[in-house]
């Protein structure tokens, strides 16, 4: 009795001590995310006031309309999103884009936290090799910067990485990976690659196998078939506006593998080979690389569409550290981390400016486009968030009759006549490098094709009149608003 008593006091302690020390490594993965996080909160995109506009005006009852009272339109690439965002959007635009911030963090934070225990199970790793793949993952500012941007990327890369965390439950693993796809749809080659290798790695039947490869598509096949029924297209609009140029998309790519750090730990092709788990999770990331290339990029800052799966091959990293040589994971591991402070030391966290320079010029626009009836504008995030006014997206990414123009999402073929087919009464054009006289707007330095073509056309000049100076931040870059010349002065 006395021996079964303390075989039984033993496992409780032992018990114990495996639930502390999970519960250590979560906090670890936590702080690995959110402290960066944090210290990145006041980075976003412009992209991100595009999804709260959307969900500002569902949560008003006017649909899925960018404009207020225009057609319905597919702007938004993750479809769901301002579904999630719209019981947190009856407030000012601004309000709502932190909120989406605070939740972006708080999904990271908690798949921080599942990370860190996934990472602190992997007992066969070296202890110091799994506190340097955290901290890796705490060095990479690209994945800082999404996970509280107020873009979907910090849900979707929570789902990825709760997905990786279950590849040993194929199953599991593939619905999960599904989600993350129909929040970025180029992530569903990530997903069924994810879930048919989860599945060949648990040795699972044929049948078994092609139910998680089926799983993993759904999400982003009913996607897509809403997108057809709702505006005729299965693919997102922005595909249109935004069209793939490989060779861009390679040049992306290849950047993105060395600026988001985590990818180094997997740099290990033999290692891997003895760890299938670790190799599912990197052929996954491959597979995603490979849609990135065929995408064309992004044109957004710290890498986005490779951010999801970062966390993962942190992840992959220790487990292949399981089975490579002391030597090599603390060479992959130190090479990471001093390309990372280097990164920082250059100016790589500079980006948590934008959001309060985006905030300031938001509060300007709003009094110089009072009584503004339609304006039009490339950036349209931030001038949505400025005025509820008709916009007219230079860019096609809310328009589908300007994405289906010829030019990338910078210089679509919008000329003057094609403008003033539209009516607008105000004009905004972005200019990188200030303006020395507001009188001189038609001849300043415009970075952008379909910005230049049209300060630059004569009828445009005939039509419009600048009106006032719109600073961003405090290098000299803004925006001049024209306004629309009384009839009798054109």
């Amino acid at each position: 009795m006395y021996v079964v008593f303390g075989d039984m006091q033993r496992i409780g302690l032992r018990a114990r001590w495996l639930l502390a020390a999970r519960s250590r490594w979560a906090l670890l993965g936590a702080i690995a995310v959110a402290c960066p996080a944090l210290w990145m909160w006041g980075f976003t995109v412009d992209d991100a006031l595009i999804s709260v506009r959307y969900a500002c005006h569902i949560a008003a009852g006017l649909g899925w309309r960018f404009n207020a009272r225009g057609p319905s339109t597919d702007g938004v690439t993750p479809l769901v999103w301002p579904l999630i965002l719209a019981p947190l959007a009856r407030a000012d635009p601004m309000v709502v884009l932190a909120r989406a911030k605070m939740l972006g963090l708080l999904v990271s934070a908690g798949a921080g936290a599942a990370l860190g225990a996934g990472i602190g199970r992997c007992h066969a790793a070296a202890w110091w090799g799994r506190v340097l793949a955290l901290a890796t993952v705490a060095l990479s500012i690209p994945l800082a910067a999404y996970s509280a941007s107020g873009m979907e990327t910090g849900l979707a890369t929570a789902l990825a990485t709760f997905a990786a965390l279950m590849v040993r439950r194929p199953l599991a693993a593939a619905c999960v990976a599904g989600l993350a796809a129909a929040l970025r749809p180029e992530m569903a080659v990530w997903a069924c690659v994810l879930a048919i290798g989860a599945a060949l790695a648990s040795r699972a039947r044929i049948a078994r196998l092609t139910a998680a490869g089926c799983l993993s598509l759904i999400p982003f096949a009913s996607c897509a078939v809403a997108r057809a029924i709702a505006w005729g297209r299965p693919a997102p609009l922005a595909l249109m506006a935004k069209p793939g140029d490989v060779a861009h998309g390679l040049a992306y790519a290849g950047a993105a593998c060395v600026v988001t750090l985590t990818p180094i730990l997997v740099a290990a092709p033999f290692a891997l080979r003895a760890s299938p788990r670790a190799l599912v999770i990197v052929l996954a990331a491959l597979a995603h690389l490979g849609a990135i290339v065929l995408v064309g990029g992004d044109w957004m800052p710290y890498s986005r569409l490779m951010v999801p799966v970062l966390p993962t091959l942190a992840y992959a990293g220790v487990l292949t550290s399981e089975v490579a040589r002391p030597v090599a994971t603390a060479a992959r591991s130190l090479l990471a981390l001093v390309l990372g402070a280097t990164l920082i030391a250059r100016g790589g966290t500079e980006g948590r400016r934008v959001g309060a320079d985006r905030a300031a010029l938001v509060g300007r626009a709003r009094a110089a486009l009072s009584g503004v009836r339609r304006v039009a504008a490339l950036d349209v995030g931030w001038v949505g968030a400025a005025t509820e006014a008709e916009i007219v997206d230079l860019a096609g990414l809310t328009d589908p009759e300007i994405a289906a123009l010829p030019g990338g999402h910078t210089s679509k073929r919008v000329d003057s006549m094609f403008l003033l087919s539209r009516e607008p009464d105000a004009l905004l054009l972005y200019v990188p490098s200030g303006l020395p006289e507001l009188e001189d707007w038609p001849v300043a330095n415009y970075s952008r094709v379909v910005e230049a073509r049209l300060a630059r056309d004569p009828v445009v000049a005939r039509h419009f009149a600048a009106a006032s100076w719109l600073p961003l931040g405090t290098r000299g870059a803004g925006y001049v608003l024209l306004r629309a010349r009384a009839a009798g002065d054109t």
